[in-house]
């Protein structure tokens, strides 16, 4: 049996992103809650796959750290922003652009220290725990939003600013809200202009 002149014979490509804010709230809450419920089946899995606690919590934060370096190059094209002058500034971009961006929440910021290097972000409302009542007694150091840490140093490492990011407060654990603590180590030097002197 042959095949229609007129008929493509290639695959149509599927463009597969994270959640993003669109026009229309009702897609934007289904895409979000499509994440989220995606999320919580992929902890789960994990949690059959792994006995202890810090395996899951390395290998949710190793995943978010491949998305945060992929996701940068979509978020700066979408915010068109200029280079950030100060941590400060970096952390604000974070809280306000990407978080909404991709959450659809905008977390608080708060300088921790006088260098002004070390930052937390404050989530009154989670989306990612929104279907999860409570960790299982067995899961006591499970870090279920490790992947949201991961993604934070992927992006910051990715245009060059080293970070160590931590949970701080997590609801799941009987906190108020969620907490994440941003650290700046150093600025990387770029490979690139390294490479060229």
């Amino acid at each position: 049996m042959s095949r229609p002149a007129n008929r493509r014979s290639e695959n149509p490509k599927i463009d597969w992103h994270l959640p993003t804010i669109s026009s229309s709230a009702s897609a934007h809450h289904m895409s979000r809650e499509l994440f989220v419920l995606t999320y919580g089946a992929l902890v789960a899995q994990l949690c059959k796959d792994y006995e202890q606690d810090e395996d899951v919590n390395k290998s949710l934060d190793d995943m978010g750290y491949s998305i945060g370096v992929r996701l940068v190059e979509d978020f700066l094209a979408r915010s068109a922003l200029k280079k950030c002058r100060s941590y400060s500034e970096t952390a604000d971009i974070i809280a306000q652009g990407a978080f909404q961006m991709y959450l659809g929440v905008t977390p608080s910021v708060t300088c921790t220290n006088a260098k002004r290097n070390e930052f937390s972000l404050i989530l009154d409302k989670n989306p990612l725990v929104d279907f999860v009542e409570e960790l299982p007694a067995a899961r006591s150091s499970l870090c279920y939003c490790s992947l949201l840490c991961g993604a934070i140093r992927g992006a910051l490492e990715a245009v060059n600013l080293a970070a160590e990011v931590t949970f701080i407060q997590d609801p799941l654990k009987g906190d108020e809200a969620t907490e994440i603590g941003i650290t700046f180590l150093k600025k990387v030097e770029d490979k690139k202009k390294k490479r060229n002197k």
